[in-house]
């Protein structure tokens, strides 16, 4: 008979006698485990993206193949919402003519991911009311809203006003530049293009042109260089007796006027797809929100447990002794 000390040392020896008492440690571990609580930031956020007609253009890039403003804002959009964090908030808007417009208030991101993705899938240019875009009141709207809601802002633009500003000067800001954190997005490339045009019933029958659009504002009262325009008449034609003539029907992402609009409300700019990420340029110009955070450590110790038992079934398939012949006579 083997003696007591003989058999514990076989024991001792036995590695699948310590794997099974570390993974039924690791069990007992994961179903007691408590939760550490920690503190993180979490932002609450109003995103607004431009639905107006110049963001028909196909000058961005999706996978490699061209895409419209639009798509590309969408889906930087997308991005944004799957990098908060759980405890974040964010809400959507649209903006069109002069005016941002609330589609829906801040939500939680996590409980509401499937709904918040799927309003910004369905954003569409079809739910603009006007043809005009008055940019930068847009904006100036926007971030009165998002301060409201008690949310910094993301206004994804490619910056082109139609018709274009009188003068090219900024309509006054009413707002204290700062008071409401956010991020500009600038989408689109810096080439002039083309603005697709489209029927009444939504298909597209070519391209805007010269006479198309107008291309000078004349509200308010004309520029200085009016007087040595051809057919100027101080009373009957005081902008001039001819017809403008310009580029706005061709569209590129205006990025001096946004950094201008930028500078005037306090908030940051960049342009989409520069080689900048869009979600650490959101965390940069947006305030943080610390919170507390329980955390689940439960996984740890059950994926300990898993592996203990992988590798014990394991190794056991593996080394277990072949049965011994018996003696043949």
């Amino acid at each position: 008979m083997r003696s007591a000390s003989h058999e514990s040392r076989g024991l001792g020896r036995d590695w699948r006698f310590w794997l099974l008492l570390v993974a039924l440690v690791a069990i007992l571990a994961a179903l007691f485990a408590p939760r550490i609580v920690r503190i993180g930031n979490v932002r609450d956020l109003l995103l607004v993206v431009d639905v107006t007609g110049s963001m028909n253009v196909r000058d961005a890039t999706l996978a490699g193949a061209p895409a419209t403003r639009l798509a590309a804002a969408k889906r930087g959009a997308r991005d944004v919402l799957a990098g908060l964090p759980c405890g974040s908030r964010m809400g959507l808007g649209i903006f069109t003519e002069r005016r941002s417009f609330l589609l829906f208030a801040p939500a939680e991101v996590c409980e509401n991911f499937a709904a918040i993705a799927g309003s910004l899938d369905g954003l569409d240019w079809r739910m603009a009311w006007e043809g005009d875009s008055y940019v930068a009141r847009g904006v100036h709207g926007a971030l009165a809203m998002a301060g409201g809601l008690d949310a910094d802002l993301v206004f994804m633009t490619d910056g082109h006003e139609a018709p274009p500003l009188a003068n090219g000067e900024l309509p006054a800001f009413d707002g204290r530049p700062g008071e409401v954190a956010g991020l500009l997005v600038g989408v689109g490339g810096s080439d002039p293009s083309p603005i697709p045009k489209f029927d009444q019933d939504g298909r597209e029958v070519g391209f805007y042109t010269e006479q198309d659009v107008p291309q000078e504002n004349r509200i308010g009262p004309p520029p200085a260089d009016a007087a040595s325009r051809a057919g100027w008449n101080p009373r009957n034609a005081p902008w001039g007796g001819e017809p403008a003539t310009g580029t706005e029907h061709l569209s590129s992402m205006r990025e001096a006027h946004l950094r201008a609009l930028a500078s005037q409300t306090g908030l940051g700019f960049l342009a989409l797809g520069s080689g900048g990420g869009l979600l650490a340029a959101v965390e940069a110009d947006t305030r943080a929100r610390p919170v507390e955070m329980r955390v689940d450590i439960a996984a740890i110790p059950a994926a300990l447990a898993l592996f203990c038992l992988a590798l014990l079934f394991g190794l056991g398939a593996t080394t277990s002794r072949r049965p011994e012949r018996l003696p043949t006579r």
